[in-house]
């Protein structure tokens, strides 16, 4: 396929996103963001962590997600009182036939919403670690391949640590994205009030798009043209969080990024050209999605939490230190 197919090729899968977008936008109003890390993540095939308060939508965005993708969707409600067998399945003794048989969890689902994440104790939080990483799971001595695609959303409460257990930073580095979902503004809220009263943000969705179409976008994301200079830029960013030569940066960050930032950096970059309907990466589609990737990888140093400096800011101090191609 020549550049020119794979051009009018990428162009028509984007409408298709386009369209997706729009369908999850009517039950949910603004955090595009939001919608648009689900999307990516999908086409990625990695995991995001969703961080906000209680009440913005993330469940029902996560949902409709899901409805509109026509991908089987369930959720898991962390608690303290869980188990590692509610998640992943069992193997359950049959009386009648006088065998074991194995109960399969909730994980084997195409999205996976895990409500809470840090509501759970470390061997609960764990048992995703394999599905995560290797989308399979072991029960007894079998080992299940999980559906394709495969995606898990955790969404955790920032202000409420009372009881909760933090996720590992091990764990945290399996995650492609981390997003930060703030309160809408003021315009949007009134939307939100109108859409409530019209009784319109619970209304069905249409299946825009089929898993097989989902597949075809990953393998389209695999041809996108990304060029020498760029993979350069990328590992500047991640080595300037590891060995910046700008003390004003260096006494900000205890530990930097980890070699899978790079990696999500280039995949994320791809993505987001084909989601605008180019063939090409472009330093500005790494510079949009350096902070979601970055944002969780890098460890604050006790002088940037004691002066309340946060991820973000760090991350916009290393972009203009790195020199753009």
């Amino acid at each position: 396929m020549d550049f020119a197919q794979i051009n009018e090729k990428i162009k028509g899968q984007s409408i298709a996103v386009n369209a997706l977008r729009s369908e999850i936008g009517k039950v949910i109003v603004g955090q595009n963001d939001m919608i648009d890390a689900l999307i990516m993540g999908l086409i990625g095939e990695g995991h995001i962590l969703l961080e906000g308060v209680p009440g913005l939508a993330k469940t029902t965005a996560v949902k409709a997600f899901a409805d509109s993708s026509d991908l089987d969707f369930k959720r898991i409600q962390f608690t303290p009182d869980l188990l590692p067998a509610d998640i992943i399945g069992n193997r359950i003794y049959n009386v009648n036939q006088g065998n074991f048989e194995v109960k399969k969890g909730v994980v084997f689902s195409n999205v996976i919403l895990a409500d809470e994440i840090n509501r759970a104790p470390a061997k609960v939080q764990s048992a995703l670690l394999e599905a995560m990483q290797e989308r399979q799971v072991t029960i007894g001595d079998s080992t299940f391949e999980l559906p394709d695609p495969f995606i898990v959303l955790a969404t955790q409460n920032p202000l409420e640590q009372e009881g909760t257990y933090p996720l590992p930073e091990a764990q945290i580095d399996r995650f492609m994205f981390k997003i930060l979902i703030d309160y809408p503004t003021r315009e949007e809220e009134l939307s939100i009030i109108e859409r409530f009263e019209k009784n319109e943000l619970g209304q069905k969705l249409s299946k825009i798009v089929k898993p097989a179409s989902i597949l075809e976008w990953q393998e389209t994301v695999r041809s996108i043209y990304t060029d020498e200079r760029i993979k350069k830029y990328v590992i500047s960013i991640v080595f300037e969080t590891r060995y910046s030569k700008e003390n004003s940066i260096k006494q900000l960050i205890e530990v930097g990024a980890s070699p899978r930032a790079s990696l999500y950096l280039i995949l994320a970059g791809r993505i987001r050209a084909f989601m605008d309907g180019r063939n090409f990466v472009t330093p500005e589609d790494i510079k949009e999605v350096t902070y979601p990737v970055l944002r969780h990888r890098i460890m604050p140093s006790f002088e940037a939490e004691s002066e309340k400096i946060t991820t973000d800011k760090i991350i916009s101090e290393l972009l203009n230190r790195v020199e753009v191609p």
